[in-house]
Order: structure tokens, then sequence, then C-alpha cells
């Protein structure tokens, strides 16, 4: 991934996302983990999973990292939604290799 190294838990994201596989997706957050996107938070793991099916799976995003430094993930992501590929920052709180809490955001 562009010679970038990312902590265990971001990687698994990323690889995840791009193999569009929700179950692995889905184990990457620890319980009790808030995602915040599009302006709205989605949090527990039923929330998540509706989050990961309806933004990450559905229409099929790819993330291409193009830097991270402190916990945020710049990537550009692409699939089938209008105006693609898009550029994200992606900020992780992690605990024992796992999400806790996500925060989404255009760049």
């Amino acid at each position: 991934m562009n010679d970038i190294t990312l902590p265990k838990a971001v990687d698994t994201f990323v690889t995840a996302t791009n193999a569009h596989d929700a179950n692995a997706l889905a184990a990457v957050f620890g319980d009790g983990a808030t995602v915040r996107d599009d302006g709205q938070t989605w949090a527990g793991e039923a929330e998540i999973r509706e989050w990961i099916q309806g933004h990450l799976i559905n229409p099929k995003v790819v993330l291409t990292p193009t830097s991270f430094a402190d916990d945020r993930l710049v990537a550009s992501g692409d699939g089938d939604f209008p105006g693609g590929p898009l550029s994200f920052a992606l900020v992780f709180d992690i605990k024992d290799d796992q999400v806790t809490d996500l925060t989404i955001e255009p760049v």
C-alpha cells in the first residue's frame, strides 16, 4: 500500500474494505464502537454492520491510502457512488488491535 505502514486494525480495515468482506470489517470493531460518517453516528455492532453494508459493501468502495500519521489515515476512495474518487480522512481510535471509534470526513 504505497509503502505506508499502518497499525494492524487499520490495515485490516483497508484490506477488508477492498475485499468487500462485511464480516471481516465488522470484526475490526470492538464492543461499544462508534462510527461517525456523513453527519451521522452509528453505535454498537448492529448499527455498525448497517453502516458497513450501506457505505462500504454496497457501493463497492476501494480505499487507496495516501498517508498515515497520528491515527489519521488519508485515503482515496472510489466505488459505485457519484463524484469518485474522493479523498477522505479516517481518524481511528484503537484499543487492543480493535477500532473503538472511527470518524470519516472529506478532505
